[in-house]
């Protein structure tokens, strides 16, 4: 396994996020959405590099000192190598030093090894939302880590 590194993303990403998206997602966000979130003074968006290259992603948004993971998304080839959990970690700790006290998640009921890697970070399940996702409908469990400042 490679080691990643973890940088902010920047407008030399959005093309390789916004395929990812589509890649890994069902409804995925386009590039332009993406793009909008470099401007948006709400956002904070990390991405994976290996070589060079985007392996993975991480988006939220935050308002006050509450955040919202928007998006995490790994490359098929770049799984089962922890970088979802080092981009987690990475966003989480860059939370943390902005004065956010919590993060918040939706993860479809079904996706069990999403569901594993966010409980080992100690996430708790704080609620359900039905019929939130779509193609296929699916139930969302809303998730949530908190820490103390």
């Amino acid at each position: 396994m490679k080691p990643s590194e973890i940088v902010p993303m920047a407008e030399a990403h959005v093309a390789a996020v916004a395929e990812l998206e589509k890649a890994c997602f069902s409804a995925p966000w386009s590039e332009a959405s993406v793009r909008e979130e470099l401007t948006n003074p709400l956002s904070l968006w990390l991405v994976s590099l290996v070589d060079g290259q985007v392996a993975g992603y991480v988006g939220s948004q935050t308002v006050l000192d509450e955040a919202d993971m928007m998006n995490l998304a790994v490359a098929p080839r770049h799984r089962r190598q922890g970088i979802a959990r080092q981009l987690v970690e990475a966003l989480g700790d860059a939370l943390r030093a902005q004065g956010v006290q919590s993060l918040t998640l939706e993860v479809r009921a079904s996706n069990e090894a999403a569901i594993q890697l966010y409980r080992s970070l100690c996430f708790t399940q704080v609620g359900r939302r039905p019929r939130y996702y779509t193609k296929p409908t699916e139930d969302a469990l809303i998730l949530r880590k908190e820490w103390k400042l």
